[in-house]
């Protein structure tokens, strides 16, 4: 009895340890989303001079 119980308990670890690590590689694939869209953001034209001297330079 107690070894089924050990057995049973062994599972319960292993999927909620899958479970956390779905969790971190979701959370992980949001913060680099998050960071690509911050850092677009931080590098778009302030005005519209600001976006004509960029197309002037060529810079897109």
């Amino acid at each position: 009895m107690a070894s089924t119980l050990f057995l049973l308990n062994l599972r319960r670890q292993g999927e909620r340890a899958g479970r956390a690590a779905e969790r971190l590689t979701n959370l992980e694939h949001t913060n680099h989303a998050q960071r690509e869209m911050l850092d677009a953001a931080a590098d778009r034209p302030r005005s519209r001079d600001d976006l004509l001297d960029r197309l002037r330079r060529g810079g897109f």
